[in-house]
């Protein structure tokens, strides 16, 4: 005889869109406990495809069987499970439908699905050379395109995804190929004013700089972009002098000769040394950072540094400048 939660399970496939829709809702009720989420487990072959198939629904279905899904993707077995029932792929096709409802939600599955390295294959595409890059391409486009200035950016959790493919070489290899572009569009949102799309420009940005030894052509290529994003973090708040200001190139010297919202964020200023850091410890990459005056910048903002995390990271930067060799690389190619 089937128990309750079977039936209940059962009834996500039910004809009747009144029971399909109170069964959803109380599928994802049941995913918000620890205790709901273990007995769902259990029923993990008959649940996942179902709740899939009801992404495809009208809105009142689709957003709590994505609500259920983001929920469930938490436990590393079940999200799994999902990536190999092909749960990325539906989510990309439901993301990309002209009237899709639940856009933030599905970003956000992706986000907790491309934390395994399976996740990132199928995000990544690898397996199929004529589709590969497509989805990323599709994504990192939704994340220039869309606007931060609606405060729900249903694309702003793109940036989280960007950080997990880019821990990975296939992903920053993708990331850094000058044919695809991807690097520049992304560090066009370095100065958004959504904080959660700054961490993830930063994140992306830091674990690419893990490839400047092989790629380094490709960060100089995209120079315009690039060393604002990782400059003005670091710049302090002080009104840099006409002297300083005529050393560097244009778009920074512009933004240092007024006044400006200070980076708030430690982690973001770490990130951004750390990424100077493996840029400058290549000779090529040294002398670029002198020809746009970093070294002047990197004295100033830590005159204004009061962490001591961040101050230390200014350090081993300074180190490199003072005796053109490395103390420590970063400790991790992954994001902190």
């Amino acid at each position: 005889m089937a128990t309750e939660l079977e039936e209940l399970v059962g009834f996500l496939s039910s004809p009747s869109p009144p029971v399909k829709k109170a069964a959803v809702e109380i599928v994802r009720d049941l995913t918000g406990s620890e205790d709901g989420l273990l007995s769902l487990s259990m029923y993990a072959s008959t649940v996942l495809p179902s709740l899939s198939q009801l992404l495809k629904e009208k809105k009142e279905v689709s957003e709590p069987a994505a609500e259920a899904l983001i929920n469930l993707s938490l436990n590393s077995n079940l999200a799994t499970k999902m990536v190999e029932m092909g749960m990325i792929k539906t989510a990309m096709d439901v993301l990309y439908k002209p009237d899709s409802s639940i856009t933030r939600l599905l970003v956000m599955l992706l986000v907790n699905l491309t934390q395994l390295d399976s996740g990132i294959v199928s995000l990544l595409q690898i397996e199929d050379e004529k589709m590969q890059g497509l989805y990323v391409m599709k994504l990192v486009r939704s994340f220039g395109r869309s606007s931060d200035e609606t405060r729900d950016d249903p694309f702003d959790h793109v940036g989280s995804i960007l950080v997990n493919i880019s821990k990975k070489e296939a992903g920053r290899k993708m990331l850094l190929d000058s044919k695809r572009g991807l690097l520049k569009q992304i560090l066009r949102q370095f100065d958004s004013t959504s904080p959660l799309r700054k961490k993830g420009v930063s994140g992306t940005l830091r674990n690419c700089c893990f490839e400047a030894e092989n790629q380094l052509q490709n960060f100089l290529l995209i120079s315009e972009f690039l060393w604002p994003a990782l400059l003005l973090p670091v710049a302090g708040k002080k009104i840099y002098s006409e002297q300083d200001t005529s050393k560097m190139p244009l778009e920074l010297g512009s933004a240092l000769s007024i006044e400006r919202e200070p980076w708030d964020d430690p982690e973001i200023r770490v990130e951004a040394l750390e990424s100077i850091y493996l840029i400058i410890v290549q000779e090529a990459g040294l002398r670029t950072f002198w020809s746009v005056n970093g070294p002047r910048i990197l004295q100033l903002g830590y005159e204004d540094e009061e962490d001591p995390k961040v101050m230390e990271a200014y350090e081993r930067v300074g180190s490199l400048l003072v005796h053109g060799s490395g103390t420590e690389e970063p400790s991790s190619e992954t994001s902190k």
